[in-house]
């Protein structure tokens, strides 16, 4: 008596239950295919049964349908296996998550039993109609009637559709079936999750309009990215010690490991994808389900992944710092055609007479009325370009002087280099650092650090990569090239003002009107950088120092040196080349600073900076993508500051181009080094 009663009061419970959960998932049946992993083991799901023998799965213990318990989350879903947890979260009690597991065998036995063919890619495709059925749960909605009357009528119709499904279900299946009326009613009671179905299937009935809005929100790299995921999961189980003994399953997901992998490649879209890699990724499912039938822990699962995180992590850390070292190498390094520019320049100048090796115009170079330009260099390339750009946007090109100072290496190939390419109707004039004898240890405290063991100890005994800033362990600082800009007075004796420039940047508009400026008093036009908390004085001096700490701000502003206009007379009468000597002494062991321009240009010009215009002088164009083509766009300097130089390859590929139009390829120097347009520009 005690059995005849149980069973009706358990078949009543089962149908108020599960019967608007069947009509839920059936209805959702008809829209989305289930993952793959789930379809290719529907033999696998269809033991489960509602009563009376349920033979056992094959790697799994069995349990009771009454202590069945799922999982508390999918870690590692992100495609075609969000639709079932997503759905799975609205279900807030234990019965219910019971009850949907059984109704997922179930609606899967129905596919299996029409020979459906899921495609987990499908699921995929379609997520953003999994995502209107998810997101909409949190929200309240009065009734629909309409979408109710849809409801129904697509469940009636997905079944009148399969009259061999029927035969084939079972009893609790035609339970389910006939009992429409208290399905019904339960439909009024949960009217959030059946309102959700009626959306999308008005959704999908409003002309097919839902299709093609998926077709354009659609990834080009679904398949890719899953592909990817599969890998991940595999390596998780490859390292569960539950996996571990199973040797059978070991081989099989190496296996598919090494497939998956061969088929994705380097492959960053579908497209590029081979044809087979559908099959792969069928296959790496079907083992990686077998995976969760050995090991079902999330628990353990989720500690795992923890683990390759923080490992991904620290490798990620390494090759950070190994490719910052590399970059700074690669920017340093000299390209085999500016390497043999120089040469056969050189070779060229030698072959001139000593009247061909005069510059025209030499008269202009101490007339204050005109406009003079500093720029100090050893990149015969670079100093072409910063000429042939301010040339061809000054208005009147003949007023423009153009000072150029380099090392003896390079002497006479820049020379010759603008004897065979004079810039039109300026003036242009090289000199060789080394013939400043005015300029000496004696006199420079920095040219004496630059001599000393210490120094040169600092840059080639002691390893590269052991200091972290590598950026301060360039070479470059060893030389007296970097530090001329602190000596403009004793350079130009009888200028009056100087716009100096560096060798990495490109002038976009007329400069002219920089020298009419009113500096009020000031020494030194400048473009400040404070936008950002790096840009500021604590970035760049050392303010545990109470030398630095008494005399400066550490959130003072900084300013960039690339593009500079000076008063030198004001320069004269401060006194400011004697303030960067005092500084200089000051920091002979490198506490106050490391090394560079800047910090030591930061304290000299300290309370004599003239604040320019931002569009006179932007930046970043050698180390950051996002750069403003706006600012570019509007701006009268681009700064090419950074490793990334636009003559180097390393050079950021959408900027190149503002810089080569000024560089003619074609010129016969240029062919024979066999130097041109770097591609991408």
């Amino acid at each position: 008596m005690k059995m005849k009663f149980r069973k009706p009061v358990l078949f009543l419970l089962l149908v108020t239950v599960l019967a608007p959960i069947v009509l839920y998932t059936d209805t959702l049946a008809s829209y989305f295919t289930p993952p793959s992993s789930r379809t290719e083991f529907i033999e696998d799901l269809s033991t489960f049964t509602l009563g009376g023998d349920v033979r056992p799965l094959n790697l799994l213990p069995q349990e009771s349908s009454t202590l069945l318990k799922e999982p508390p989350g999918n870690v590692y879903s992100e495609n075609s296996s969000l639709s079932l947890s997503n759905t799975s979260d609205t279900l807030s009690s234990e019965d219910a998550r019971k009850a949907r597991q059984l109704t997922e065998a179930e609606s899967m036995k129905h596919q299996a039993a029409t020979g459906n063919s899921n495609d987990g890619i499908e699921v995929a495709m379609n997520g953003n109609r999994i995502s209107q059925v998810t997101d909409s749960l949190h929200e309240p909605h009065q009734m629909d009637k309409t979408s109710l009357e849809l409801v129904s009528a697509e469940r009636s119709e997905g079944r009148a559709t399969d009259t061999s499904s029927k035969k084939k279900t079972s009893p609790t299946d035609s339970s389910h079936t006939s009992d429409t009326t208290s399905a019904k009613t339960e439909i009024r009671q949960d009217q959030r999750t059946v309102q959700t179905s009626g959306r999308v299937v008005s959704g999908e009935t409003a002309g097919g309009k839902g299709e093609e809005q998926n077709a354009q929100v659609v990834p080009p790299d679904a398949r890719v990215r899953q592909l990817k995921d599969q890998l991940i999961r595999g390596k998780v189980y490859l390292s569960l010690s539950a996996t571990r003994n199973n040797p059978h399953f070991i081989r099989e997901l190496r296996l598919r490991i090494k497939e998956v992998q061969r088929a994705l490649g380097e492959a960053s879209k579908d497209s590029e994808l081979p044809r087979n890699a559908y099959e792969k990724l069928k296959a790496m499912e079907q083992t990686l389900a077998k995976g969760k039938q050995i090991q079902d822990d999330c628990a353990t699962i989720v500690k795992k992944l923890r683990a390759m995180l923080h490992s991904a992590e620290e490798q990620l850390r390494v090759h950070k710092k190994q490719t910052l070292y590399l970059t700074h190498l690669t920017a340093k390094t000299l390209p085999k055609g500016l390497h043999c520019l120089p040469l056969r320049l050189s070779t060229e100048y030698f072959r001139l007479n000593s009247s061909q090796q005069r510059f025209p115009n030499q008269e202009n170079l101490e007339d204050p009325k005109l406009y003079h330009y500093a720029l100090f260099s050893d990149n015969i390339l670079a100093a072409a370009v910063v000429i042939n750009s301010t040339v061809s946007h000054a208005k009147d090109p003949s007023k423009h002087v153009f000072h150029i100072v380099t090392d003896r290496l390079n002497y006479a190939a820049m020379r010759m280099w603008f004897l065979a390419n004079p810039p039109q109707h300026a003036t242009v004039d090289v000199q060789n650092v080394e013939e400043f004898t005015w300029l000496n240890s004696s006199y420079s405290p920095v040219l004496k650090q630059l001599a000393s063991q210490s120094m040169i100890d600092y840059y080639f005994r002691s390893r590269a990569d052991s200091d972290p800033n590598v950026k301060f362990r360039n070479p470059k600082y060893l030389s007296i090239m970097n530090h001329l800009r602190f000596y403009l007075p004793e350079i130009f004796p009888k200028l009056d003002k100087v716009l100096f420039l560096d060798d990495d940047i490109v002038v976009q508009k007329d400069l002219s009107g920089l020298w009419s400026l009113d500096l009020k008093g000031k020494v030194i036009g400048v473009v400040e950088t404070c936008g950002e908390s790096f840009h500021r004085f604590d970035r760049y001096l050392n303010f545990s120092n109470p030398l630095i700490s008494k005399h400066f701000d550490p959130r003072a502003c900084g300013w960039a040196f690339g593009m500079n206009i000076f008063d030198l007379n004001e320069w004269r009468r401060q006194n400011i080349t004697e303030v960067y000597h005092s500084w200089q002494n000051l920091n002979h062991d490198r506490q106050l600073w490391k090394l560079g321009t800047l910090p030591p240009g930061l304290i000299t010009f300290w309370k004599r900076t003239y604040t320019l215009d931002r569009s006179w002088h932007v930046l970043g164009l050698g180390y950051n993508p996002n750069v403003s083509q706006k600012d570019i766009q509007r701006a009268a300097v681009i700064h090419y500051n950074g490793n990334l130089k636009p003559w180097l390859e390393i050079s950021i590929p959408k900027f190149r181009d503002y810089w080569s139009k000024f560089v003619d390829y074609d010129q016969v120097f240029l062919r024979e080094c066999n130097i041109n347009k770097l591609a991408g520009t």
